[in-house]
């Protein structure tokens, strides 16, 4: 890929970070925020949704097209679903620990508070909600972070509530799932500032990391997610959803200014042959002896075969837009969004069956010229008319330039067409909620973790690397209740980091411990109950088996401590063992003698012990 001067371009990048937090009910009723497996639903509802008028008489485009694609949607039911989350009963009052989080979230944005903050309701149709709207409300404005390219403003911060979970598609529609439906969420917009993809990168990671050191938002995949704005000089605005992890904004946003450059020389090219879109015919004929699966099972199940000119499109068609997409991708992308499976176009004819004679065939019954590509689409006649449509459109739009749209993020940094671009006749006020007024006065702003990192350093010395893991850590309001008690902060460090992490590697259910069983486990070593040595086994043991406590895995992992007679009897046995080793090397023979030791214990007896028994033994023999 060629390196662009995004300056030049005239490169426009903002983010929308959404963020879930971790509180102990959802924004409007009082379920729990836990996330739940779909196995464990026991009921479920369904819902068709479709798209209502603004106040000012509007209808949003992209609930206008959303409605045109008709399905069932299907909700699943946990033991703690109430009837806020199935739209069955108004909603209660807008969580007061989630407005606290959310004005501490603002304190470290620079952030004002707007006087009263008022609910309002967003309309989604995707059967992400099941109301057909997302209750959203702005608390506030006007922020700012820095960057090392320069200050980049934060214009809003909302506080809403979560979507469902979206668990598969079905014949029907979609199944989402209501576990995730209405956990607090903040929602924070910066300015259109951003004019490099590392500074885009590095933007999110410090927004990332002021929201962590609230200690209050959850963690994990999907708990995060970041949509990127990216727009350049001669392009448009494009909305990219659903960025999960950090280290693929930068490559979205490059690959993003990619794709509008390589359209806008599409646009050129297409200006210069004049090109046009032509009318959508059927042309089954053509293919009624084909060799082509795809055709042939449409053709054998009652449907028809539909082909599109597109004049002055020749070699267009299959312009690469990003690694592996094409502009026939996108084609395709917005075909699909009306059940067709794909498009076939001329610009990778003769393939998947479809034969020379054939490409020749259809050429002749759309009156193609030499310059122009043809789009087949082959389905029931009415997905193949409403698919042909859609690209029609696409590829009238093509001529104009880059489309303003909202686009999918997909793992490779790649995009696939969503939506159109939402507008403001989405937006209407909730009547259910009454407004509340945030007080800025009543927020502790918390420390930031970059700032908890070099106190943890110098308050507990630990080295850079561990303090930085601790704090930028799940635990680490656990760490410091466990140097309050008295544990070392090393080990403690050690352990909630390192050794968990082990753990996890070598698939120890570690996600079954609890903060009492740490906080126990830790205390029974500070207490000389247990050697650090043996933590590991200890944890595993706790993991696989949580309804124990502390005490009782170190019974169940055989390392009760062992008294000074049984220490000294066991390292007397090992340097008996070697006798002649410790004769020939002395006290060089002793790192070898200790780990030795170490594992005839077997983690019952701490090493600083074990290694002053084994040197007193040592020097007796030489």
């Amino acid at each position: 890929m060629s390196a662009y001067d995004y300056e030049d371009l005239g490169l426009v990048a903002g983010l929308e970070i959404h963020q879930q937090l971790d509180t102990s009910r959802k924004l409007f009723c009082e379920c729990p925020t836990e996330r739940r497996e779909p196995e464990e639903s026991h009921r479920r509802l369904t819902r068709y949704l479709h798209p209502t008028k603004s106040e000012l008489g509007e209808l949003d485009d992209a609930a206008l097209e959303e409605s045109r694609v008709d399905r069932e949607f299907e909700y699943l039911g946990f033991d703690t679903t109430c009837l806020v989350e199935e739209d069955d009963e108004p909603p209660s009052r807008l969580s007061r620990e989630a407005l606290d989080v959310t004005m501490q979230i603002a304190a470290l944005l620079d952030m004002e508070a707007v006087d009263q903050a008022h609910v309002m309701r967003k309309l989604v149709i995707d059967g992400s909600n099941t109301s057909g709207f997302q209750r959203t409300t702005l608390v506030a404005q006007a922020g700012e972070i820095s960057t090392t390219e320069g200050p980049v403003s934060v214009e809003d911060l909302l506080l809403e509530e979560e979507s469902a979970q979206r668990v598969e598609a079905t014949e029907k529609g979609v199944r989402w799932s209501l576990d995730r439906l209405g956990i607090p969420l903040v929602e924070i917009g910066t300015g259109p500032d951003i004019s490099s993809p590392e500074q885009a990168r590095e933007a999110a990671e410090t927004i990332g990391m002021l929201l962590r050191s609230t200690g209050k938002v959850k963690r994990g995949l999907g708990t995060i997610r970041q949509d990127v704005n990216v727009s350049i000089a001669d392009g448009a605005r494009v909305e990219i959803k659903g960025v999960q992890a950090l280290d693929q904004i930068d490559e979205i946003v490059r690959l993003e200014v990619r794709r509008q450059v390589e359209l806008l020389a599409i646009r050129d090219s297409l200006r210069e042959r004049d090109a046009a879109v032509g009318e959508p015919r059927d042309v089954s004929d053509v293919f009624e002896d084909t060799d082509s699966s795809v055709i042939a099972g449409a053709l054998s199940s009652g449907g028809t075969v539909g082909a599109l000119r597109l004049d002055g499109f020749d070699g267009l068609v299959g312009h690469e837009l990003q690694p592996d997409r094409r502009f026939g991708t996108e084609l395709s992308d917005h075909a699909k969004r009306h059940g067709a499976g794909g498009v076939f176009h001329t610009d990778e004819l003769p393939a998947y069956g479809v034969t020379e004679a054939e490409v020749e065939s259809l050429r002749e019954a759309v009156d193609a010229g030499p310059e122009d590509a043809v789009v087949l689409v082959a389905d029931a006649p009415e997905t193949v008319d409403l698919s042909l449509e859609a690209v029609a459109e696409r590829a009238r739009t093509a001529v104009e330039g880059v489309p303003e749209e909202t686009r999918d993020a997909l793992e490779d940094g790649t995009t696939r067409y969503l939506r159109p671009l939402p507008g403001a006749a989405r937006m209407y006020p909730e009547t259910d909620v009454p407004p509340v007024e945030p007080d800025p006065s009543e927020v502790e702003v918390p420390e930031l973790l970059t700032e908890k990192t070099e106190r943890y350093q110098e308050a507990y010395g630990l080295g850079a690397g561990l303090a930085e893991q601790v704090a930028y850590g799940r635990r680490f309001t656990l760490f410091e209740a466990a140097v309050e008690e008295g544990v070392d902060p090393t080990l403690a460090a050690n352990t909630l980091e390192s050794t968990l992490t082990e753990l996890r590697r070598d698939d120890v259910p570690v996600e079954n411990l609890t903060d009492d069983h740490l906080m126990e486990l830790l205390l029974l070593v500070e207490g000389g109950d247990l050697a650090k040595e043996g933590v590991g086994d200890v944890l595993s043991v706790l993991a696989e088996n949580p309804d124990l406590s502390a005490e009782e895995a170190v019974e169940e992992a055989g390392l009760a401590g062992v008294g000074d007679e049984e220490v000294r009897a066991a390292v007397v046995e090992v340097v008996e063992r070697n006798a002649d080793q410790i004769d020939e090397q002395g006290m060089g023979a002793f790192s070898a003698l200790m780990g030795e030791a170490m594992g005839a214990l077997r983690g019952k007896a701490d090493g600083g012990q074990v290694s002053d028994v084994l040197r007193e033994e040592i020097q007796k023999r030489a």
